[in-house]
């Protein structure tokens, strides 16, 4: 089977679909359901199912289909490996674009086409990722709408201070639920990461990894509106976030941080974990908006190929 930028990104969407819904092992997954939710056709879901089934998650079902095998985190751990998607320097520049002002909210594939140089292929699997990560959507005919986003400094140290109350609190919430699996199989991306993946992964990848985690804490407290919330403002930031590039170095420590805060959690020390949580997102922002202003933005764009952000 050929793995494509597509297949691997609805694998890992997939993946993430589970944990985030909290689905049990048996429970069936079906190619229509995935292929509606996604926004895609059934044949990219099939290859990202059977994808899926290498690496022990999902498993063929007796009444075919395939149904959840193992949710533990040696299963997840398998995808972390997966080579990340093409074209990450053209969705990067797409995202820089937006962020600038120098995209319209409404754009036709011809004009991405002349202006990025692309195939068409290639930008159907770019568009994909950006409507699968709800920053984009297709409008009736031929046409793309960019849908709303952090584009302000001043926007994005909000975006922090609003997270600053809603996810300590979320740890100290009475209804709080410890989901041990799920915490352990962040503890195990984090460390992959801080062991050395730290520099090689895409600044989406890390986006991602390190932004579920914060997810995946609020998530145990069981609280709709604090969940609901922290998943808006981190698809709202994910394209300034790409602009405020902290070098790896800095962010090997914030992912040291991350595991530190996880093994509180895991201890039951609340807390100390909802101080410590406080204490790591002030310092983030801090950083972040300081990136801001000491490093060029042409200086920025190179770094993408070695990566360099954190959440």
């Amino acid at each position: 089977m050929q793995i494509t930028p597509l297949t691997q990104q609805l694998a890992a969407q997939i993946a993430e679909h589970i944990r985030a819904e909290r689905l049990e092992e048996g429970s069936q997954l079906t190619e229509r359901g995935l292929g509606e939710l996604f926004k895609v056709s059934r044949s990219p879901v099939r290859a990202a199912l059977k994808l899926l089934e290498k690496s022990g998650i999902v498993r063929p079902g007796e009444r075919g289909g395939f149904v959840i095998a193992r949710l533990d985190a040696e299963t997840f751990r398998n995808l972390d490996h997966v080579p990340n998607y093409d074209d990450d320097q053209i969705y990067l520049d797409i995202a820089d674009d937006r962020v600038s002002g120098r995209l319209p909210d409404r754009v036709t594939e011809n004009e991405l086409l002349r202006r990025y140089k692309l195939t068409r292929a290639r930008l159907t699997h770019i568009l994909r990722r950006m409507a699968n990560e709800g920053w984009i959507e297709r409008l009736p005919g031929h046409g793309w709408e960019f849908l709303p986003v952090l584009t302000s400094l001043q926007a994005y140290e909000d975006s922090y201070r609003f997270r600053l109350l809603i996810e300590p609190a979320a740890i100290l919430e009475p209804r709080f639920l410890l989901n041990r699996p799920i915490l352990e199989h962040c503890r195990d991306q984090q460390r992959w990461l801080v062991d050395g993946a730290i520099y090689e992964v895409s600044d989406a990848r890390l986006f991602e990894l390190n932004s579920g985690l914060h997810e995946a804490i609020v998530e145990c407290s069981r609280n709709s509106f604090f969940i609901d919330a922290l998943k808006r403002i981190d698809r709202l930031r994910r394209l300034i976030d790409y602009r405020q590039m902290l070098d790896r170095d800095s962010a090997r420590g914030r992912c040291q941080e991350h595991l530190m805060l996880i093994d509180l959690l895991l201890a039951g020390k609340r807390e100390e974990a909802a101080a410590f949580m406080k204490q790591h997102l002030e310092e983030l922002s801090t950083l972040k908006v300081r990136a801001r202003n000491t490093r060029p933005n042409s200086e920025k764009r190179m770094a993408v190929r070695s990566g360099s952000i954190s959440s």
